[in-house]
């Protein structure tokens, strides 16, 4: 039955695949608009998924601020450690070797001379990283004179600096995606094929333009890398904090990129649901095996983890390296812009959802993958992107609607009382928030010289914009990616402005 099964999925592919890219967006509008017309048919039930909705949130705001706080006492402990000397407890530490890929478009001079002086204060030898800055040939003369400035900057700092240009290539999209296979693929050429590196002792990153590594980042990833014996099979993943510019945000973005970084560190605590997200780390020998980053899609991260997963039959696992990169928040030349290049950048994360039709596709027609372990990835990788337009409404504005809506609901105890015990329930959620106030407050660099006292001075109480920030940063970027999604309008990358 199975055999006869898979082979009517394969026949029907596309179809299938089409029929589950309408499948998220689907279930986001319907849990939006329940409360509406449920308020109508159905007003006790509505209530009762809102208070059900209510207690979800707050036990997960509690977990997340728990394991945000766990993670964050293992970053400043993992930064005062000496990894290179635990790397060093190897024999073979000094065969192990490092390539950077660093896919790039349009990103001005300053981001990556920041970022390859990040690589340059490396605590782990130099000459073992291979560093590829991969341009897109679109950008032109632009591109060329980058790559010049860069080679002579740092021709002498690592063991090769390579510059690739990434063409048009017919049937490829666009993106980061396509462009990091393009640049590992010439760093495999030159590293193993004309150097004879061993390619078992090798580790590939895919290092987002803006992403500065912490300094003993490869000198961890060393480590962990020779410490385990299921190396072929691992991501290694760090802490994603959006601090490189974040005193020039405007207020309400801030708040939003200030949250964001505290969850980025507090998911390196759920090994069992840690997906590889923005830069990320993983051998090499994984990556050739499995072909290398897909050309044809826009979510590289995601979609990278679940390839591997599915090729090495749920093998595959994300493991944590316990040190912050920072990155920068979305940002332009005039607050408003700015405001819509993170409202862009959200709506790129959230065209992550496009993912699920693959992921679905793969659990289906993969054979001889332990059931639990890939249904159980599934059901959290499908569950968060079909709640993460929800949310919003169903905590801002659900236990509102049926007493509006309803005035014969109004009149009976459990209408007259939803706003109060929903109300109650999110108050204890504060807790929650006080955490990672708190988290941010430790973790977030300090004011550069010059910043205003006022800014210093309300930087607390910003967080009191998370509601504006949430519908407008978590929302709407992630309905907009849905139904763009149902409706078959598909989203082109769109590069991230850098000021």
């Amino acid at each position: 039955m199975k055999k006869y099964l898979k082979k009517w999925i394969e026949k029907n592919e596309k179809k299938i695949l089409r029929f589950l890219e309408i499948l998220p967006g689907t279930l986001s509008w319907s849990l939006i608009i329940f409360p509406i017309w449920g308020a109508f048919l159905v007003p006790t039930l509505v209530a009762y998924y809102i208070i059900a909705f209510d207690v979800y949130w707050l036990y997960r705001s509690i977990w997340t601020a728990v394991l945000s706080l766990m993670a964050h006492f293992r970053l400043k402990a993992a930064q005062e450690f000496d990894w290179l000397g635990e790397a060093k407890s190897f024999l073979d530490w000094k065969k192990v070797h490092h390539i950077v890929v660093i896919p790039t478009y349009q990103e001005p001079l300053y981001i990556l001379r920041r970022t390859l002086k990040g690589l340059a204060k490396q605590t782990f030898p130099r000459e073992n990283l291979t560093v590829m800055v991969s341009f897109e040939k679109r950008e032109g003369e632009a591109g060329v004179k980058k790559a010049k400035r860069l080679k002579e900057e740092f021709k002498d700092i690592f063991g090769n600096l390579m510059t690739g240009f990434h063409p048009d290539i017919p049937g490829e999209v666009k993106g980061k995606s396509s462009n990091t296979a393009w640049g590992a693929k010439l760093a495999k050429k030159r590293l193993i094929d004309k150097q004879r590196v061993d390619i078992n002792y090798v580790t590939i990153t895919s290092n987002d333009a803006d992403a500065v590594v912490h300094s003993q980042y490869y000198s961890y990833l060393t480590f962990k890398f020779l410490d385990d014996p299921e190396r072929y099979v691992k991501i290694w993943q760090s802490g994603i904090q959006f601090y490189n510019n974040i005193w020039r945000l405007p207020a309400i973005s801030r708040a939003y990129n200030r949250v964001s970084s505290v969850v980025q560190v507090g998911i390196l605590m759920r090994r069992d649901r840690l997906i590889n997200f923005s830069t990320y780390s993983i051998s090499l020998k994984l990556v050739d095996k499995i072909g290398y980053w897909d050309t044809d899609v826009i979510p590289e991260d995601y979609h990278m983890f679940f390839k591997a997963f599915y090729a090495t039959r749920g093998k595959t696992e994300v493991e944590a390296i316990f040190l912050p990169t920072y990155c920068d928040a979305a940002e332009s030349k005039t607050t408003w812009q700015t405001l819509v290049n993170q409202y862009e950048q959200v709506k790129r994360w959230a065209w992550g959802t496009s993912d699920d039709a693959y992921v679905i596709y793969k659990w289906l027609t993969v054979p001889k993958m332990p059931f639990w372990e890939k249904t159980v990835r599934l059901i959290y990788v499908f569950k968060d992107h079909v709640l993460w337009p929800v949310n919003w409404f169903a905590i801002t504005l659900g236990a509102n609607i049926p007493p509006l809506l309803n005035k014969e609901f109004n009149r009976t105890i459990i209408g007259k009382t939803l706003p109060q015990i929903s109300s109650g329930i999110l108050t204890m959620a504060l807790v929650a928030l006080v955490v990672i106030i708190f988290i941010d407050w430790q973790q977030k660099p300090k004011a550069p010289e010059g910043t205003a006292k006022w800014r210093k001075i309300l930087s607390p109480f910003e967080f009191v914009l998370l509601p504006i920030a949430g519908f407008f940063f978590t929302a709407l970027p992630g309905l907009d990616a849905h139904t763009r999604l149902m409706l078959g309008r598909y989203l082109e990358y769109r590069v991230t402005e850098k000021v």
